[in-house]
C-alpha cells in the first residue's frame, strides 16, 4: 500500500500539527509511505528529520514559480507531484495554523481525481481498494481507492528511535512535475491580498464585578440576544446578483446584496452547474464541515478564488472585498477574488444546546469538576481551549477556537482563559462574555463585558 502524506513547515520550523496527525496515522497503517511538501530549500532538513521516523522519502516540491501560492495554486502543483507518485491514499491534516482555511485537501482530491473523507478522527478500516474512516461531523464514512483525508488533531506523532535511520530528500521543480506555470504561485493564485493591520476585533470594554454579582448578570445577560455588529456592518453599494448556499449564511450574503439567492446546499457537481449556468457576481458559503469541503471542491472544478473563514464581507458594487483573520489570528486581511464570481466561506456558528457557554482555560485545570457542577447549576454547557486539549483535561469535540469549532451563545463565561488570540476568535461573536481570572492584566479582560479578578477556587456559586 502506498501512502502519501503532504506535510507543510509552520512559522515556528515545527510540523504544523494536523498534518503531524496525519503523519501518525500513516506511520499506524505502515506501508510505503512518501512525504510531501512545498516550500524553500532551506526546508530539505525539516523534511529529512521527519524520515527517521518510518517515511520511505521525502518529496519537496522547491521553484520561485511556486511561490505566493494560495490555497488553489497550491493544490494544482501538488497534484502534479500526486499523479507522478500515484498512491493509493493522500494523507493531510485538516488546515494550518497559517491560514485556517480547510481548503487544500478537498481541492486536491478534485485535481488529482481522488476520492475524499474530511476532519477524519479515526480510520476504522484500510486496504487496497477501500477506506473506512469516523469522523467528526459526518459519522463513518468510506471511499473507494485512491482517495485524500483530511486528519483532525487525534494523536501525537511518535518520537524517533535510537536505531532509526534518515531517508532521502528528493527535491522537484516545476520542470519536474510539467507545471503550468501560469497555475502556479502567485501568478496562479485568484486570490489576492490587498491589506493587513492587527486584529482588534471582539473587543469590548470590561466592567469588574465581584463575584457576587455574577448570578445576576447571568441572569440579565441571558434576556439579550447575541449580536454580532460585525457581521451586519451593510455595505452602501451593493451587488445585484448574490447566491447564498442554504440558509447559514445569508445574513453575511444579505450585508453586500438587497436580494441574495438562496441555493440549497447539496453536492459539489450540482452545485458547480448551477454557478456556471447562472453567472453570479458572488457565492457565500457557510463554515459547517460540508460547506468547506463542498466549497473548496467546486473551487477547484470551476478554477474559481475561494476565501475562507471571513469575519466581514464589503462591496463598492462591483467588487466583493473579503476579511478573514490569518496569521493565527493575530492579524486580519482584506482579500478580493481576480475570478468571477468571488466565493467565500463566512464565519457562521455552531448551534450549542444552551444559551450559556463556560469555557474551561488550563490556569482552571485543577477545577474542571466544580466548573461542570457550577455549569450544570446554571443550565450551560462547557467548552474547552486549545492547551486544555491538548494535554488531554478535555476532549477535542469541546475546544473552542482557530482550531476548534465557533459559537456564539447568549453568554460565554471563560474561566481560567488567558485570551489568546486563537480562543477569541472561536467565541468572540457571543452575545454576553464574563472573564473569570485572578491575573488582573489578562487579555480575555480585554474582550469581556465584565470580568471578575478572583481564582475559581474562591468563588462560592
Amino acid at each position: 500500500m502506498k501512502i502519501v502524506v503532504c506535510i507543510r513547515q509552520g512559522l515556528d520550523g515545527e510540523i504544523n500539527p494536523f498534518d503531524a496527525c496525519a503523519y501518525e496515522e500513516a506511520l499506524k497503517i505502515g506501508g510505503e509511505i512518501t512525504i510531501l511538501s512545498m516550500g524553500p530549500l532551506t526546508a530539505k532538513d525539516f523534511l529529512l528529520k521527519l524520515t527517521r521516523l518510518g517515511a520511505k522519502k521525502a518529496i519537496l516540491l522547491s521553484d520561485r514559480a511556486f511561490a505566493g501560492a494560495d490555497t488553489l495554486a497550491t493544490a494544482y502543483t501538488l497534484s502534479l507531484a500526486i499523479k507522478k507518485l500515484n498512491p493509493d491514499y493522500v494523507f493531510c491534516g485538516r488546515q494550518t495554523l497559517i491560514g485556517d482555511t480547510a481548503q487544500t485537501g478537498p481541492m486536491l482530491s478534485v485535481y488529482a481525481n481522488m476520492g475524499l473523507i474530511t476532519n477524519v478522527m479515526g480510520i476504522a478500516s484500510i486496504n487496497e481498494t477501500q477506506i473506512t474512516c469516523r469522523t467528526r461531523d459526518m459519522g463513518e464514512i468510506s471511499a473507494k481507492a485512491p482517495a485524500l483525508l483530511t486528519v483532525e488533531r487525534i494523536n501525537n506523532l511518535r518520537l524517533p528511535s535510537i536505531r532509526s535511520k534518515m531517508g532521502e530528500v528528493e527535491v522537484w521543480t516545476a520542470n519536474d512535475i510539467g507545471a503550468d506555470i501560469s497555475r502556479c504561485g502567485l501568478i496562479g493564485s485568484p486570490t489576492r491580498v490587498l491589506e493587513t493591520k492587527e486584529n482588534s476585533s471582539g473587543r469590548r470594554r470590561c466592567k469588574y464585578i465581584t463575584a457576587d454579582k455574577l448570578s445576576t448578570v447571568i441572569s440579565e445577560a441571558v434576556n439579550k440576544s447575541a449580536s454580532n455588529t460585525e457581521q451586519n456592518a451593510v455595505s452602501d453599494k451593493k451587488l445585484t446578483k448574490v447566491f447564498s448556499i442554504g440558509e447559514a449564511p445569508l445574513e453575511y450574503a444579505k450585508t453586500v446584496c438587497d436580494n441574495p439567492t438562496v441555493i440549497p446546499l447539496s453536492t459539489p457537481e450540482k452545485i458547480a452547474e448551477i454557478i456556471k449556468a447562472e453567472n453570479p457576481q458572488a457565492v457565500i458559503w457557510g463554515s459547517d464541515s460540508y460547506s468547506k469541503q463542498v466549497s473548496a471542491r467546486v473551487s477547484a472544478m470551476l478554477d474559481l478564488g475561494l476565501c475562507a473563514d471571513c469575519t466581514s464581507l464589503q462591496t463598492d458594487g462591483e467588487i466583493l472585498y473579503m476579511v478573514r483573520p490569518a496569521l493565527a489570528g493575530s492579524v486580519v486581511a482584506k482579500i478580493k477574488s481576480i475570478t468571477t464570481p468571488a466565493m467565500a466561506t463566512v464565519r457562521t456558528t455552531q448551534k450549542d444546546t444552551s444559551d450559556i457557554l463556560v469555557g474551561i482555560g488550563y490556569g482552571a485545570r485543577e477545577s474542571i469538576e466544580k466548573i461542570k457542577a457550577f455549569a450544570q447549576k446554571i443550565g450551560a454547557d462547557i467548552t474547552a481551549t486549545r492547551k486544555m486539549v491538548d494535554n488531554d483535561f478535555l476532549p477535542y469535540y469541546l475546544q473552542v477556537g482557530l482550531t476548534g469549532k465557533t459559537v456564539a451563545p447568549a453568554v460565554y463565561i471563560a474561566v481560567g482563559i488567558s485570551g489568546a488570540v486563537h480562543h477569541i476568535v472561536g467565541m468572540q461573536q457571543s452575545g454576553t462574555v464574563i472573564a473569570i481570572n485572578p491575573d488582573k492584566d489578562a487579555p480575555i479582560f480585554d474582550y469581556a463585558d465584565y470580568g471578575i479578578v478572583a481564582n475559581i477556587e474562591d468563588i462560592e456559586f
